[in-house]
């Protein structure tokens, strides 16, 4: 029975570590979402502008 009950908390320490983890990895896939986006349309508007060049 004690081997049992080790088993069952590390299975849950382990269960704990991955749920963090995996929290982890998606707050930076967030930020980081947040950061390109601000460069996409900082990029969308600076291209916009040179498209339609006035030629001489």
């Amino acid at each position: 029975m004690f081997v049992y009950e080790l088993h069952r908390a590390e299975h849950a320490e382990l269960v704990r570590e991955a749920a963090a983890q995996r929290l982890g990895r998606e707050a930076a896939r967030a930020a980081r979402g947040r950061r390109t986006a601000g460069r996409e349309s900082e990029r969308e508007a600076s291209t916009g502008k040179d498209r339609y060049a006035t030629t001489a």
